[in-house]
């Protein structure tokens, strides 16, 4: 069973405070202007973006039990919870949406940890994340700037700003996010 891009909007709207619908709606714009900007499918990006956060705001217990009872990634367990709705809105993409794009699916997964090899779109879906305009945190017009040239530097810049927050409240970093931002680098330096 295939959503319209209407009915996907309502379906996901109606789960999040409308707060957080305009967040959705400020990376569906931004994702859109980056896929156009850097060739990635601006559907598949708009698709992702509005799943993105569609687990969000669901219970902690849930979202446990989802991992737990779908064989997801058990080790996101052992770190921070906001970490968990990516994995889980991926599932539900696929289980409640019918979303079977593997490329979707995985942007949903990795926008808020990133991973090795992220992929095009990919990148767009997490860039979008950071700089949509209703972010509002030290250094975001940095990555917005960044992001009008690279992805790369952007996303780097972007991960950067979350691992050194999560430093400075001496929180767990979850490991996929360094490799993430380390392979990045490592592309940058490739092309050189």
């Amino acid at each position: 069973m295939a959503f319209s891009r209407e009915e996907l909007i309502k379906a996901v709207s109606g789960q999040m405070p409308a707060m957080r619908w305009k967040h959705t709606e400020g990376v569906m714009q931004s994702a859109v202007m980056l896929a156009e900007r850097y060739g990635a499918d601006p559907v598949k990006a708009e698709t992702a973006a509005i799943l993105h956060d569609v687990a969000k705001y669901w219970p902690v217990k849930q979202l446990e039990a989802i991992i737990k009872e779908n064989d997801l990634s058990k080790d996101l367990l052992f770190y921070d919870k906001p970490l968990w709705h990516a994995e889980v809105g991926a599932f539900v993409a696929e289980r409640d949406y019918g979303i079977t794009d593997p490329e979707i699916l995985d942007a949903i997964r990795y926008h808020t940890s990133g991973r090795i090899g992220m992929t095009l779109l990919d990148k767009v879906v997490c860039l979008a994340d950071y700089i949509e305009p209703g972010r509002d945190f030290p250094g975001v017009n940095n990555i917005r700037e960044l992001a009008n040239h690279s992805l790369e530097e952007g996303l780097i810049a972007g991960l950067d700003s979350t691992i050194s927050l999560l430093i400075s409240r001496r929180q767990i970093i979850y490991p996929l996010t360094v490799f993430a931002r380390n392979d990045l680098i490592k592309q940058l330096e490739a092309n050189v």
